[in-house]
């Protein structure tokens, strides 16, 4: 086995409504079975036929995931690690090529016969750019057609003062620091992929609100628009968390997962049939504004007992208030108290009071999951969110524990529970992924996940 099968396996990638399905080869004929949902998505729409254009799509998106999980490959190694025919493998180079997006990285030599030629992505296509925009800072990263991080920059805002003007400015300020750092002007970009917290669809536009914002994400979405001079991308934060996570992490071997963001909010990225879930409004995986104790803690969304409440890093501070009331690491704010909080409990002499708030933590994080674990029946549960990354592995025992004691056992028969792999900025990986997608549409190479584009 080569190292490139190793890593991007070949397997059985189910499609919406049709479990375990293997999908046909464009060159070998026929149009397969009909597909539930919007193009990329899991939804309630009603099924349609697949065309050759639809199944050439979801093709090209396979070889493009297996050229990004290796540095280089040849196609019988393409062939092999998508399961694609040679002949349709040669196709997709061919196009790929002919766009730069692909290029040729020498010849391997190989036991008998002619050398083959090795080919990798051309990072040197060129750049753009994922911004994760947040209730107290925007962070945008640059990658080139790569998609490797090339440099990054973040810009602090002040909630209180949270105008759209304000995030506007703020988006344009982070996206020029970051694009400076290499020496690139941002209306050179290939693309821009935007992720706005609380981003949904009403049927007339983008209308989303996010705790302690006053502001329309259709106002900001218009001011971005008229500002950065580059195609915009948009998308919900749990959606491009899960987006990061087909690409890069476990989603390239596992059909159905659901990955939990655990943070200052709280929420969840669920992938059904390798696909992502976004229901009726696009609003699917707002886990963390779920109900874990009736009547319970009062949630920034107004409402009392949500998951967010008792998990997020306001929470977490909240538990250790319970604890001990008089804690000095309750004097702390979010990341710096989530460091105490992993560096107290690792200590030669544990902090007990640290120590008890990390299991009511696990506790109350394996209660949660088990109501997504009984509803969804996942592979794969991931934690991932800076809160999950300084703390994972102090929570995860108590978690996995609690996530069996409440969960159905049907529903947890072969789960696993681990912390993701895909490291960074989870957010803005995935949307600057969906803006490559994009541009891959508009230079006639389409995907099947197209995003909401403006």
């Amino acid at each position: 086995m080569t190292e490139a099968e190793r890593v991007f396996p070949a397997r059985v990638r189910s499609r919406p409504g049709v479990a375990g399905a293997v999908p046909p080869d464009p060159d070998a004929g026929g149009t397969g079975p009909g597909v539930a949902g919007p193009a990329g998505t899991t939804g309630a729409t009603g099924a349609r036929k697949r065309t050759s254009r639809d199944i050439r799509s979801e093709s090209r998106l396979d070889l493009l995931h297996a050229m990004l999980s290796v540095e280089t490959s040849t196609r019988n190694e393409l062939a092999r690690m998508t399961g694609l025919s040679a002949a349709t493998v040669g196709t997709l180079v061919t196009e790929l090529l002919a766009e730069n997006l692909l290029a040729e990285a020498g010849l391997e030599a190989g036991g008998t016969g002619r050398p083959t030629t090795v080919l990798r992505i051309n990072g040197a296509r060129g750049h753009i750019v994922g911004i994760d925009v947040a209730e107290t800072y925007v962070r945008a990263v640059v990658f080139d057609a790569a998609l490797d991080e090339l440099g990054s920059a973040e810009v602090s805002l002040d909630e209180s003062f949270a105008s759209v003007e304000h995030i506007a400015a703020g988006v344009v300020r982070a996206v020029d620091a970051a694009v400076e750092t290499i020496g690139i002007d941002r209306r050179s970009l290939l693309g821009v992929g935007v992720a706005l917290p609380g981003l949904v669809h009403d049927g007339t536009g983008m209308a989303g609100v996010v705790p302690s914002w006053a502001w329309r994400n259709v106002e900001l979405i218009q001011r971005l628009r008229d500002r950065m001079g580059a195609p915009i991308v948009l998308e919900n934060p749990l959606k491009a968390i899960a987006t990061a996570e087909l690409w890069f992490g476990q989603g390239r071997t596992s059909e159905n997962m659901v990955i939990a963001n655990l943070g200052t909010g709280v929420g969840a990225g669920v992938v059904i049939g390798g696909r992502i879930l976004r229901g009726a409004t696009d609003s699917a995986g707002e886990w963390g504004h779920s109900l874990l104790s009736l009547d319970g803690r009062m949630c920034r969304c107004g409402r009392r007992g949500c998951v967010e409440a008792y998990v997020g890093a306001p929470g977490i501070l909240e538990t250790l208030r319970e604890v001990d009331p008089e804690h000095p690491l309750t004097a702390r704010h979010q990341r710096e108290f989530i460091e105490a909080v992993a560096a107290a409990a690792r200590a030669a002499d544990p902090d007990a009071a640290v120590v008890e708030t990390i299991d009511r933590t696990a506790r109350y994080l394996g209660s949660a999951l088990a109501d997504i674990a009984a509803i969804l029946n996942p592979e794969q549960l991931m934690l991932t969110g800076w809160t999950a990354w300084t703390l994972g592995d102090l929570l995860l025992p108590g978690t996995m524990q609690a996530l069996m004691d409440r969960a159905p056992r049907g529903s947890v028969a072969g789960l696993e529970l681990v912390i993701s792999t895909v490291r960074g900025n989870s957010v803005a990986i995935g949307v600057a992924t969906l803006a490559f997608e994009r541009f891959l549409g508009d230079v006639g190479l389409p995907t099947p996940q197209i995003p909401v584009a403006l």
